[in-house]
Order: C-alpha cells, then sequence, then structure tokens
C-alpha cells in the first residue's frame, strides 16, 4: 500500500528546492564510517530502508552497491530519476521480504514513521531478515528522554517558483510513544500563492524501548548523539538531537 501523505507524492518535487545534495554529505560520510568501522569485513552491499528522493544516495553509492526501499511512489519516482544506477523498490518497511541479504541495512531518515511498539519491531525484524550473519544495521533515531517540541522553517527559489516549508513538531500528551509533525507548505509559481498541509502522527520511543528491541532481535547494540545537523533550519532556542543505534546481527 502506497503512502499518501502528499510531502511525499503530490509534493516530492519541492525537494529540489528544499534539500542541497551537499548537505547530506557529512551527515552520510558519517554513517558510512560506522558501517564500516562496525564491521568484521569490508561491507560492499546496502539496503536504505526509507531511501525518499535519494538524497543520502549521492553519498551512500560511493561505497556501497546501494538497493532503495520507499513506501511513497512520489519520491520513488524522483529517486529513480535522480539515481538511474541504483534500484529502488516500492515496499512497506515492515513487511518487505526480498529473500537476499545485504552486507548492511540502514534507516538515516525514515524510522520515526513506525508510530507504534509493533510497527517498530516489524521494521527492526525486516531489516534482520535482510542482513547476512555479522552484518550492521544503522538506525537514526530520537528518544523519549531527549525529543522535544520544535519548529522548523525551510526554504528555496528557481526558475520563478518559491517554496516554504514551516514544519512543527509536537508531543502530544494523550497520544504517548508519539510525536506530530504539521508540514505547511507555501508555494509561490509565477506570483501565485498556494498553501498546502500535511500532518503525520510519528513513533517516539524510551531508551529501554530500543535496548529490548534490539536485543529481542538478536542484534548487539550501540548509540552515540548525533547533534547540530539541522541548527540552521531551528527556529528559536530549540534542540534537536538525535541518536544514532548501530546493532549487528549475531
Amino acid at each position: 500500500m502506497a503512502s499518501t501523505w502528499i510531502a511525499y507524492n503530490d509534493l516530492a518535487w519541492t525537494e529540489d528546492w528544499l534539500a542541497d545534495p551537499a548537505e547530506y554529505e557529512d551527515e552520510v560520510a558519517a554513517y558510512v564510517e560506522l558501517i564500516q568501522h562496525s564491521a568484521a569485513e569490508p561491507p560492499r552491499t546496502l539496503l536504505h530502508m526509507g531511501s525518499g528522493a535519494g538524497g543520502h544516495d549521492w553519498v551512500f553509492k560511493r561505497s556501497f552497491t546501494v538497493t532503495g526501499v520507499d513506501l511513497s511512489l512520489g519520491m520513488l519516482n524522483k529517486a529513480r530519476a535522480t539515481h538511474p544506477d541504483i534500484e529502488y523498490l516500492e515496499g512497506d518497511m515492515r513487511t518487505l521480504r526480498l529473500n537476499r541479504q545485504f552486507d548492511a541495512v540502514a534507516f538515516p531518515d525514515s524510522i520515526d514513521y513506525m508510530a507504534s511498539l509493533a510497527d517498530l519491531l516489524q521494521a527492526i525484524q525486516t531489516a534482520v531478515e535482510h542482513l547476512k550473519t555479522g552484518g550492521i544495521l544503522l538506525v537514526v533515531g530520537k528518544t523519549e528522554e531527549t525529543f522535544q517540541n520544535n519548529n522548523f522553517a525551510y526554504s528555496g527559489e528557481r526558475n520563478g517558483v518559491h517554496v516554504t516549508l514551516l514544519e512543527n513538531n509536537y508531543i502530544n500528551p494523550f497520544r504517548p510513544n508519539t510525536y506530530e509533525a504539521t508540514l505547511v507548505y507555501l508555494i509561490r509559481q509565477q506570483g501565485e500563492l498556494t498553501i498546502h498541509t500535511d500532518h503525520q502522527v510519528l513513533g517516539l520511543f524510551p531508551q529501554a524501548t530500543w535496548d529490548m528491541v534490539f536485543n529481542d532481535a538478536g542484534l548487539t547494540m550501540r548509540r552515540m548523539t548525533l547533534d547540530h545537523i539541522y541548527d540552521k533550519y531551528l527556529l528559536g532556542n530549540g534542540e534537536y538531537p538525535l541518536t544514532i543505534f548501530v546493532g549487528q546481527k549475531i
């Protein structure tokens, strides 16, 4: 079943206005280094879960043969046009079964879409099913202990089109283990303004849950904090620390 969020389908084209491939360079290079240094043997193949428009893959494909998976057709179409050398597949990270295994599996920007513990367990199990023994799983996520409400602003202009994206992250006290991302797009084409909104409910789990999920899946785990990569988009005095979980299939 394809994603229906307009941000990743009808408005997938705005990625070209809001994200520069160069902005991924340092972030993804750090992920590559972690995968390589955690592996017993040099990893050659990578399954990129939630690959989106392929922004991370500019860097991933320098070190790995990449297979990308996403649920949103708009993002898949963009990724395929940008990286014709990469295999992109439509699939749900909870149920995907490709009947092949990889040296590494990465969720660099998508695990939050697992909005329940059952979803999270399924996604991690999918990763394990696609990992060779000794293979490396890299997940970039958030923990309940470190996450807070934030607002972001992104903007870009080219070819007579101006796009501004405002994003509000909010921890709803009436929905435990989740947070809400509300997106407002202001798009001006030839001076005419249209406004589009998208609302997403995403997963937010305590550290103890992450520990349990990795352990139950038969993965070792180490974790580290990734700070400051979104600082220039934050409004006010927000903070947006991310946690990198690195596991190895036992």
